[in-house]
Formats: structure tokens, C-alpha cells, sequence
């Protein structure tokens, strides 16, 4: 029998310390969201923006995202593909993948990321290079937007981007602007311009600009940005977002 001091000693101990919360996020795994894609006023093909899944990167839980493009026309194909492996708890990049199909021509980039070494490698490459402390990829990006505050008329600079030499990633806030959603609702965006130092979608040359719910989803809800044959328009057509019974469709 336990004695009568060890009773009262473990009567008078403090309570464990409750676990931090878990992250929130204004997105779950099974959201997806897709889009028409036009070039002009052609329409060209579509994309999608998901979270596919909860895979675990070097004892890390993380969120599998994908962004995926497709698109036609006389003189130009391509089936673009980005995907990135972020934390659940930090939402930064441990692995980033981009697979482009352009024109017929393959071109398949893996990146092993490490944030607490930090340094990343690009598969089939013996050289490591340097990442900054919270490093963030093109795929993620979408998701780090969703969950930064952002105000109108405000600048912001991030030395978040995963090739250190490539920061710092900007983001303006130009204004708000009314569009409607698949459900036929309206609602108030936020225009952003985002800019990183690279090629791909968020260069200084595609002058890419993302219409972003002014409310607690966040829901990337339009996206123009400038391709080598002319500019692109992905606009939300159809979302499956977690917690509902049913998808909402574009009328």
C-alpha cells in the first residue's frame, strides 16, 4: 500500500503542463481548390491547388501540397507540377519537387531540405548550398500567404525563400477588390504582387498578382502572371474544402 506521505505529496504536486495547442490553419488536408485557366480571353486548360496528404520527412509530420497547371494552344503545352513537403506545426519546406512538362520537354528538379542545418541539396548534385533559417518554397508560398496578416497599401519582405541568395521575397498589398466565388457569393479580396528572385512563378517578369479572401479562409480565389506567350488567368471555379458535405460548384 502506498504510505500516507507519498499520498500527499503526490495530492499537493502540480498538475502536468498541458500540451501546447495544435497549429490552426485556414486549410486541411483534402482541400482542393480548382481553377479554368485562360490565356486572354482563350481558354487554355486548367490547375489545381490541394493538400494531398500528412507525410512524415525526417521524423517531421508534414502537409504534402501540390500545385498542378495544364494548358494548350496552337503554340505552347505544358503540364507543370510543383510540390512541397511543409511542417504541420512550422510550415517550413523540407523537400520541394518540380516536375514541368513544357512543350514536350521534361524537366524534373528534387530539392532535399534541411532547416536545421541549414543547407539544401538538389538531387543529382554532390554540392550543398546554404537555406535560411525558415526556408519556403514556390508550392508553399500559397500557403504562407493564408496565414500572414496583410494590410492594404502596407510592403512586406520575408528572408524566407529556400535559396538564401534569392531573398528576400516580397509581397505588396494593392488594394481590395470584390469577386465571386463558386457558390455565388461575393466577396471582398486582397490584391497581392508577390516577388521573389527567381524564374519561376512569382519573378519579377511574371508580374504575378494573387486575389486573396479578405476573411478568415483565405482562399486564393484568382491568379495572373505573365508566360513567355502571353498572360495567364487561373480563376477558382470549383472548391472541396474540409468539414463541408459537399463541394462548391461554379454555376
Amino acid at each position: 500500500m502506498i504510505s500516507l506521505r507519498i499520498a500527499i505529496a503526490l495530492m499537493q504536486a502540480p498538475a502536468p503542463a498541458a500540451a501546447p495547442p495544435a497549429a490552426v490553419y485556414p486549410f486541411a488536408v483534402g482541400e482542393k481548390l480548382s481553377y479554368s485557366a485562360k490565356l486572354g480571353m482563350l481558354t487554355l486548360g486548367s490547375a489545381t491547388l490541394e493538400v494531398v496528404s500528412l507525410d512524415t520527412i525526417r521524423d517531421v509530420e508534414s502537409f504534402r501540397l501540390r500545385f498542378r497547371l495544364r494548358g494548350k494552344n496552337a503554340f505552347y503545352s505544358l503540364d507543370d507540377v510543383l510540390e512541397s513537403w511543409v511542417g504541420t506545426s512550422d510550415l517550413i519546406s523540407r523537400r520541394f519537387v518540380q516536375d514541368f512538362v513544357e512543350n514536350g520537354k521534361p524537366k524534373h528538379r528534387l530539392y532535399e531540405i534541411f532547416p536545421d542545418s541549414g543547407y539544401f541539396r538538389q538531387q543529382g548534385r554532390d554540392t550543398t548550398l546554404a537555406t535560411p533559417a525558415e526556408p519556403l518554397d514556390d508550392a508553399g508560398f500559397f500557403y504562407f500567404v493564408r496565414v500572414t496578416p496583410l494590410q492594404v497599401g502596407r510592403k512586406y519582405s520575408y528572408d524566407r525563400y529556400f535559396r538564401k541568395e534569392k531573398n528576400p521575397v516580397r509581397i505588396e498589398v494593392l488594394k481590395r477588390e470584390k469577386l465571386e466565388l463558386p457558390d455565388g457569393s461575393e466577396v471582398q479580396c486582397l490584391v497581392l504582387h508577390p516577388v521573389i528572385d527567381t524564374k519561376g512563378l512569382f519573378s519579377k517578369r511574371s508580374e504575378t498578382r494573387i486575389w486573396l479572401t479578405d476573411d478568415a479562409r483565405r482562399l486564393p480565389v484568382q491568379v495572373r502572371t505573365k508566360f513567355p506567350f502571353g498572360t495567364i488567368t487561373l480563376r477558382l471555379k470549383d472548391m472541396v474544402l474540409p468539414g463541408t458535405t459537399t463541394s462548391a460548384m461554379s454555376r
